[in-house]
């Protein structure tokens, strides 16, 4: 293996090489590059900016994140990958996302999106990662180029954020704009598919649109492809993949279709009981799995995640319901009670739920952030605690953390997207 800092120089770098001593270069004291670079791969992602001004030999490395990010996929685990929290507090164009550990408690800023002048407010979208990249698709914002302005209006824009690079880039737009839809990403055929959703924006409760229409991006290619739609309208869905390669389906779970009226006036959402499935290495044909629970048992599919284990034939498919934790049987197509929350919140839709590393992650703030109103914002004195409730479904085991985010706006799970990445 080459020394992975002289091959990391840029060229503006490379002639003060030449005249400076080659002492300056030296990784570690002592040891050969090589065997230095695999050291430092060792550190946890979120500790990269920390370890940069150490000195300059560790600020070139750890800059030529192509290098780095390829030494730790290739002599790392998996378990030791550091599987990252992805949170966007709020439009991307505005709050910077940030990455969280929870092994180290770290956190690591995400530069701003791209911001177009023309629109604002950007909700509901989706953000998913096929590693070193980190994707944000579609959601629900206002353009002040149409009429009328306080109507929200369904995007089709698509950005990705590379690692490598530290850098955003637009990629092609769907085929059709979209919010609230399910979506999920084929990380070893680089592909991500995209199904439903709506304009729905989150200042507004009901009211918004709703479609059928299936997608599928291709990443090398920069390409979408229409799909066969679903059986029918359908928003605020969930959607995740089961089995692999010519066993592979998308599964599409609960969301919104048709509305009702209260009293004439008040618009009221009818949330689905079912799911469907697309097989897709069949065509791409749908088969519908009909009602998983029963009339009166819960008004509407609670929040989803899925955990992946080599042990188990088909992944994880758990949902946090209130204060209890279900887990989905698909012989029976039904919700099965797992575990309920040792502390429950006090409000159920502030809880974010996350996957990592085969655990579920419940969090929530412990205290309020609160934003003067003066032309800089700053926090209170009681600055926000993330408490973190994590259950292990191969122990039943729970466990607790908390840490203080490093943010400067109010964290709301309700509206907050989170995704996960392995780096």
């Amino acid at each position: 293996m080459s020394p992975p800092c002289s091959s990391s120089f840029s060229s503006e770098e490379q002639p003060q090489q030449r005249t400076q001593p080659a002492q300056t270069l030296t990784l570690i004291p002592g040891l050969p590059n090589d065997l230095s670079a695999l050291i430092l791969a060792f550190v946890p992602y979120p500790h990269h900016s920390r370890l940069k001004p150490t000195c300059k030999s560790w600020r070139i490395f750890f800059s030529a994140k192509k290098t780095l990010l390829s030494l730790r996929q290739k002599h790392l685990p998996l378990s030791l990958l550091s599987h990252l929290l992805c949170i966007f507090p709020q439009d991307p164009t505005i709050t910077p996302p940030y990455l969280f550990d929870p092994k180290t408690l770290s956190w690591c800023p995400i530069p701003p999106m791209p911001c177009n002048p023309h629109v604002y407010g950007l909700c509901n979208f989706t953000s998913l990662s096929i590693p070193p990249d980190l994707f944000v698709l579609g959601g629900s914002l206002f353009d002040t180029r149409s009429f009328p302005i306080d109507r929200p209006s369904p995007s089709s824009s698509a950005f990705r954020f590379s690692f490598v690079t530290s850098s955003w880039d637009r990629l092609s737009p769907m085929l059709s704009p979209r919010g609230s839809f399910a979506s999920a990403a084929m990380t070893d055929l680089n592909r991500i598919v995209v199904a439903g959703g709506g304009s729905r924006h989150t200042m507004f409760g009901a009211a918004g649109s709703r479609m059928s229409s299936v997608e599928m991006y291709d990443v090398e290619k920069d390409e979408w492809v229409a799909l066969d739609g679903l059986p029918r309208f359908r928003a605020g869905c969930v959607g995740f993949l089961v089995g692999s390669e010519d066993e592979r389906e998308f599964w599409v779970m609960g969301g919104y279709g048709e509305s009702r009226t209260v009293s004439g006036v008040f618009p009221v959402d009818e949330y689905y009981r079912d799911g469907v499935v697309m097989e897709l290495s069949n065509g791409g044909k749908w088969r519908e799995i009909g009602d998983m629970w029963g009339e009166g048992e819960r008004r509407r599919l609670g929040k989803i995640v899925v955990v992946e284990d080599e042990d188990w034939v088909v992944p994880g498919i758990f949902m946090l319901d209130g204060g209890d934790i279900f887990r989905y049987h698909m012989d029976s197509n039904r919700w099965w009670k797992e575990t309920s929350v040792p502390r429950k919140a006090l409000d159920d839709s502030s809880v974010g739920f996350v996957s990592l590393d085969g655990e579920l992650y419940l969090m929530n703030l412990v205290h309020a952030v609160y934003l003067t109103e003066a032309r800089r914002p700053r926090q209170n004195k009681k600055a926000a605690s993330l408490f973190i409730q994590i259950y292990n479904p191969r122990t039943r085991t729970w466990r607790s953390l908390i840490t203080k985010p490093p943010l400067n706006h109010h964290l709301d799970f309700k509206t907050a997207v989170m995704c996960t990445i392995r780096l």
